[in-house]
């Protein structure tokens, strides 16, 4: 039981900005991390879900709700993740080799394309938010989502190569047991989306079941283009684009359930 309060403490610290008890980090605790990772997701999920309940059940303007909803996972993570996504949007805008990408990934300024792509995020993200229903059904599949996205993440830094031998992406690899992590982070994939179309389908019949189906769908499209990418226009994997393909998994689902709202 020590090691796996620890293996979710050393989660939280690492892949969010909450204030956790002090633990030190060893070979011990950090062997599941990776599988420990989607635990920062669920907790996002039921943020998300208690902050459109109160948000409705007190009739909060809905532009202060979306804002909310934009907001909690950024308030949550640090901004960790969108920090990945700034870098790489400026690595790819370069169009310059594999090395000279990896090189703009480790530069801490920040460059005007990720600039853009952050300001479209974030419109994105309001406006999609704005489109949320506050059903049981969708706020299920809200919820989920942040847990899918991070279920297929760790994932891929469990298999996918890397483009370095330094950095936490071989940190949190090269500490994994690997094995056991893969096997973790499918089942917790598998069970998430049997919940998502299952549950949905439950609370909110057939259409929150075609929604699940095509969040999954979209996000396993998003983690082969991350493979893609990886592979071709940066030698391997790194933190930086776990982020990067973090970001866009998760936008990607909201936008899958907000404009699929419109058109049934």
């Amino acid at each position: 039981m020590k090691r796996i309060y620890e293996t979710i403490i050393v989660a939280f610290s690492m892949f969010s900005a909450l204030p956790v008890p002090a633990v030190r980090w060893d070979e011990d605790n950090m062997r599941y991390l990776l599988a420990a990772f989607p635990l920062v997701g669920a907790l996002i999920g039921c943020l998300e879900a208690v902050w459109i309940y109160a948000a409705v059940r007190f009739c909060a303007p809905k532009v202060l709700t979306a804002a909310l909803v934009t907001a909690i996972p950024v308030l949550v993570t640090g901004g960790i993740h969108l920090d990945g996504y700034a870098d790489v949007s400026d690595a790819l805008s370069s169009f310059a080799d594999a090395k000279k990408r990896r090189e703009i990934l480790e530069d801490p300024h920040i460059g005007a394309f990720a600039v853009i792509r952050f300001g479209i995020w974030l419109i994105l993200s309001f406006g999609f938010a704005a489109g949320l229903r506050a059903s049981g059904g969708q706020m299920l599949l809200f919820g989920c989502s942040f847990v899918v996205s991070r279920c297929l993440s760790a994932l891929a830094v469990s298999i996918l190569p890397l483009a370095k031998e330094t950095g936490l992406a071989h940190t949190f690899r090269s500490h994994a047991d690997r094995k056991k992590c893969v096997y973790l982070l499918t089942g917790e994939f598998l069970t998430t989306a049997v919940i998502m179309m299952t549950g949905g389908g439950i609370l909110g019949g057939g259409k929150c079941f075609a929604q699940a189906v095509l969040m999954l769908l979209f996000a396993g499209g998003q983690w082969l283009s991350l493979r893609k990418t990886a592979a071709e226009k940066f030698g391997g994997l790194s933190g930086d684009l776990n982020g990067w393909f973090l970001v866009k998994a998760e936008i990607w689902m909201l936008a899958v359930l907000s404009l699929t709202n419109l058109m049934m």
